[in-house]
């Protein structure tokens, strides 16, 4: 166990902005839908330097169809007498309160614990994210690829159990620490982000997730969670930290620092979406212009006005799950 490897305390001077601790988090699932569930979860609590205090693993019955048993190997038979999801929630919060929840590719794995607080009509305790994919692009650490096996191989963590939560949590606390403190060292800043609170609308057939905690008044809802018609409220972002480096060339990577415009209705909450093109260093833009890099849309043959205007300069176009396909690599931005 981690415990039983702990590294001798580190004599780096500690940025006094970095966070006081954080909570690793796995969690595996039915499938990446937004109406999937959450079929086990795994915490490791650490403290500011990255040292293990404790962990806590759970099974959580789905009250559906499990999905991928070959993957996380939770049958229907396993899963019938585990804790539903409200029934664990509490103590899942107590894990998770006043840190910064550490996760690979934490988009993923944030989107999921809020639909289930907000299923719960709860929110999850949590305010900041750090995804490990993008410490580890701004750490430039030589991995292959982006893979949770090839950060574990590059710090010598073994794996025991790939795709038990719990397993997934140990190594990435494990891989984390040495991360963290080379952040430190280093003095990189810490590539964290905003966790918006999330909200179940109930008025629907098929569960959708809403805007921050608020009022809403009835009727349908978008794709978005927010009301037929009226506006999305605007996100500030922080400016894009990387030149443009042009379009996309269809068959090649994503590259840091493109204009990545999203048009029409996406499986992903747009909101989440975007936030994994903004840590893989893209940029987002509201519009689309002759300098935007790639069209995001699953209508490409809709009249949006993106659609339109990419049709006019010539812009690529690709899918939403083309997209998530390219965001797993994403070329670093050159060096000047």
């Amino acid at each position: 166990m981690l415990e039983d490897h702990q590294t001798a305390p580190s004599t780096t001077p500690w940025p006094a902005a970095y966070p006081q601790g954080y909570a690793v988090v796995d969690v595996e699932t039915t499938g990446l839908a937004r109406d999937d569930r959450i079929v086990s979860a795994a915490v490791y609590r650490l403290d500011a330097r990255g040292e293990v205090e404790d962990h806590w693993y759970t099974m959580v019955n789905p009250e559906r169809d499990p999905g991928p048993v070959w993957i996380h190997g939770l049958t229907s038979d396993v899963l019938e007498g585990a804790p539903l999801f409200p029934e664990i929630a509490e103590e899942f919060a107590s894990r998770l309160d006043g840190r910064v929840l550490v996760a690979h590719n934490a988009v993923f794995d944030w989107s999921m614990i809020a639909r289930e607080y907000a299923r719960a009509e709860r929110e999850a305790p949590v305010r900041q994210r750090l995804c490990t994919i993008a410490l580890s692009k701004e750490l430039g650490l030589p991995l292959a690829n982006h893979k949770l096996e090839s950060l574990a191989a590059h710090f010598g963590v073994v794996q025991q159990r790939a795709h038990h939560a719990l397993d997934d949590a140990r190594v990435l606390a494990e891989a984390f620490r040495p991360s963290l403190q080379a952040a430190a060292r280093e003095g990189v800043r810490l590539p964290l982000l905003e966790c918006r609170p999330l909200t179940e609308w109930t008025d629907r057939a098929t569960p959708r997730i809403g805007r921050q905690s608020g009022g809403h008044s009835p009727g349908g809802y978008s794709s978005g969670g927010y009301p037929s018609g009226s506006w999305r409220p605007s996100r500030k972002r922080p400016a894009c930290p990387y030149p443009n480096p042009g379009r996309y060339e269809p068959g090649k990577q994503l590259k840091q620092g493109m204009r990545i415009a999203f048009s029409g209705d996406t499986s992903v909450e747009r909101d989440l979406l975007e936030d994994r093109a903004v840590e893989a260093g893209l940029h987002v833009a509201t519009s689309l212009s002759r300098l935007t890099s790639l069209l995001v849309t699953n209508d490409p043959d809709s009249g949006t006005s993106k659609v339109v205007k990419a049709r006019q300069f010539g812009t690529p176009v690709v899918d939403e799950a083309a997209f998530g396909q390219l965001l797993r690599d994403v070329e670093p931005a050159s060096k000047a």
